[in-house]
């Protein structure tokens, strides 16, 4: 990352942006203070227009601070990037916050706030180039898309599943209560074509096994049949309910086929930035690396590994005054989603690493819960993530087993 570091001449003009839907709000300023008024442009072409002709009358450097808002900042700064080159800073959204608070306004969020804080990180030489979001931002939007089909395919889970209980009560029956059916695997979707086909009666063998996506064994068959056969008869209305059924079954097939076709473009774009690294690591793939380097990279922009952690929102929420020291739980500040992938790699690594999987013992034993205990090996990934994007070396577990045992944890 290029944090410049180097104050900005009082003569060098500072045009912050804050990125919104439909305007951008505008501040065009020097060493001395204002230099127009603050103006909100149309994210369009007249926008970028207006503001050529507003800095024509001003002469000197040009330097644009732009706030890197989801993708909200991308438009204005391919664009102003063509018509500067390399005269472009963005910031995150917690850096503009960390310089309103220092400003006076931590509590007080409002465009023209966020515009001055922008400003006053760029006039000390902060920020990073666009060109070293590049690389991220198309593995950061393939991720979050394939978060929403995820999502999506969940409900479509669950309302497949309510469809089928209500043709055929009992046969999809949840894990605890017999064989568990999950719609997802060959089986699953074998018994749903079946109860399309004929609206929730029992299908024969090998009817089941013919429409089977993927390998069904007879025994297997054989089962599901025989548990269909004692089910009590469909609904009278069994035949409309069976269409809703096809309509959504399709819906959800095309759902899975979208999951792994993004699946195949995100190992793909993750080979072309420093998470690609993160595949060594026992129990991560392709999928589970790119959903949090995503949202890591670059890692310079982290001073080190407990600011990345910090940034999960995985760390203790801290209050400090005078005297009084209090630790609560975790902060849930930051995305979600990295919070997320964040406790799926621990999870993997406690699964299929034996240094984790030890760890994990040694909380559990401890009394912890699985959810605290997870939280726990969390940090310890992070530390191990972050020194792997730095130095971009595999993981290696025995190195990492002595380092561990070296520093007593």
């Amino acid at each position: 990352m290029s944090v410049l570091q180097v104050a900005l001449e009082p003569s060098t003009v500072v045009v912050a942006v804050d990125p919104g839907k439909v305007m951008n709000r505008v501040w065009v300023s020097d060493g001395a203070g204002l230099l127009e008024d603050p103006v909100s442009l149309p994210v369009a072409r007249s926008g970028i227009a207006a503001l050529e002709k507003m800095l024509a009358v001003h002469g000197g450097e040009r330097v644009f601070a732009i706030e890197a808002t989801g993708s909200l900042h991308r438009a204005w700064v391919a664009e102003l990037e063509r018509l500067h080159p390399g005269a472009i800073r963005l910031f995150a959204p917690s850096e503009t916050k960390s310089a309103r608070t220092q400003l006076g306004s931590g509590r007080f969020k409002t465009d023209d706030r966020d515009c001055a804080a922008l400003t006053y990180l760029t006039r000390q030489g902060m920020g990073r180039r666009p060109v070293e979001e590049q690389p991220v931002e198309g593995l950061r939007s393939a991720v979050r898309y394939r978060r929403g089909l995820v999502a999506e395919r969940k409900k479509a889970q669950q309302r497949l599943h309510d469809q089928l209980n209500a043709l055929v009560p009992g046969l999809s029956a949840p894990a605890g209560h017999g064989r568990e059916l999950a719609i997802e695997r060959p089986t699953g979707q074998a018994v749903l074509a079946c109860v399309v086909a004929f609206a929730g009666r029992a299908p024969s063998t090998r009817s089941l096994i013919a429409r089977s996506p993927g390998r069904l064994s007879k025994a297997a068959a054989e089962y599901w049949v025989s548990r269909w056969r004692d089910c009590l008869p469909p609904p009278s209305d069994a035949l409309a309910r069976a269409q809703r059924l096809g309509r959504d079954l399709a819906r959800y097939r095309i759902l899975q086929a979208d999951v792994a076709a993004v699946e195949d473009e995100i190992a793909t774009l993750l080979a072309g930035t420093d998470g690609q690294v993160l595949t060594s690591l026992p129990g991560v793939a392709a999928t589970r690396a790119a959903a949090f380097a995503a949202h890591s990279l670059p890692i310079a922009r982290f001073p080190d590994a407990e600011h990345l952690y910090s940034a999960t929102g995985l760390a203790p929420a801290m209050y400090e005054s005078a005297t009084l020291r209090r630790r609560g739980g975790i902060s849930r500040q930051g995305l979600a989603e990295h919070r997320d992938a964040l406790m799926g790699i621990a999870q993997g690594l406690s699964r299929y690493s034996p240094s984790f999987a030890e760890r994990d013992a040694e909380l559990r034993a401890r009394g912890m819960a699985p959810i605290q205990a997870r939280v726990a090996l969390a940090r310890n990934a992070c530390r191990l993530i972050y020194r792997m994007l730095l130095t971009q070396q595999p993981f290696d577990e025995g190195a990492y087993r002595r380092g561990r045992l070296s520093r007593g944890r």
